[in-house]
């Protein structure tokens, strides 16, 4: 009898914790960028810059963008500040779809990944003659929707929570032995 009042308490402890862990399983999500998701500009910018929801922490080689044909820009070293990810560029490449593609760390230690998907109207570098003497971009929209960074988000199922899944699995397993044992 004690055996089956400690697996139903162990149990609801588990079912307790895992229930209140959807908060704890969230990672950070993409709250901005600049340029934004979707955004059409005049002419390459010289930085990127994230910003997401918590503060993260930086990976080797965080941040990449590449476009047309290949067309792959020159990151220079990337930096943190508190939650905003900062990292110059220099664009070379054609007019056409880019994707600023970029992983960070979160609180809770795990990956998160996504991608920010922009427009260059004109070619970009060395390959276009002079580069503008101008690094502002015109950009057609100023905030990435947290929703659509979702889906490059990290979704991994967390370490902590299969353990919490195992030993309820155990307690169950358990209750019923000791159940059926003490009924023979």
């Amino acid at each position: 009898m004690l055996l089956r009042r400690l697996s139903v308490s162990l149990v609801l402890a588990v079912a307790a914790l895992v229930a209140a862990a959807p908060a704890a399983m969230a990672h950070t999500e993409l709250e901005s960028s600049d340029p934004a998701d979707g955004a059409s500009l005049s002419a390459a910018p010289q930085q990127v810059r994230l910003k997401f929801g918590e503060a993260v922490t930086l990976p080797a080689d965080p941040v990449r963008v590449t476009g047309p044909g290949g067309a792959r820009w020159t990151v220079g070293k990337a930096t943190v500040d508190g939650s905003t990810v900062t990292a110059p560029v220099r664009a070379d490449g054609p007019a056409g779809a880019y994707v600023l593609d970029y992983t960070v760390v979160s609180d809770d230690g795990d990956q998160v990944k996504g991608s920010v998907r922009f427009t260059l109207t004109t070619a970009a570098g060395t390959s276009s003659g002079a580069p503008s003497s101008s690094s502002a971009a015109a950009v057609t929209s100023t905030a990435v929707s947290a929703a659509d960074q979702t889906a490059g988000e990290s979704s991994r199922f967390p370490a902590w929570a299969w353990i919490a899944l195992a030993v309820a699995v155990v307690a169950v397993v358990a209750g019923v032995v000791a159940g059926r044992t003490r009924r023979s």
